[in-house]
């Protein structure tokens, strides 16, 4: 069964940043690792989420925490037409 990543923002956006995390966690395309790398900029952990940033070829966003949620469940929902 394929990762729903909008799933995962909204489990993260409902205060459930665990279990987001851990429906994440195993997977390391670019898209998880922009979500791993806002999952850990939500958590306050700056140094591991800028890790994931990278890791998925980006810089860390300088936006507010709920400009990258919105940037990124934008970016899924264009791709998910």
């Amino acid at each position: 069964m394929a990762l729903n990543y909008l799933s995962v923002l909204d489990t993260a956006k409902q205060g459930n940043w665990d279990t987001a995390h851990q429906q994440i966690q195993p997977y390391s395309d670019t898209m998880a690792c922009l979500i791993h790398g806002y999952l850990h900029r939500l958590e306050g952990d700056l140094g591991n989420a800028e890790y994931w940033y990278k890791r998925a070829d980006s810089s860390m966003p300088t936006n507010t925490l709920e400009q990258e949620w919105q940037r990124l469940y934008a970016l899924l929902d264009d791709t998910s037409l």
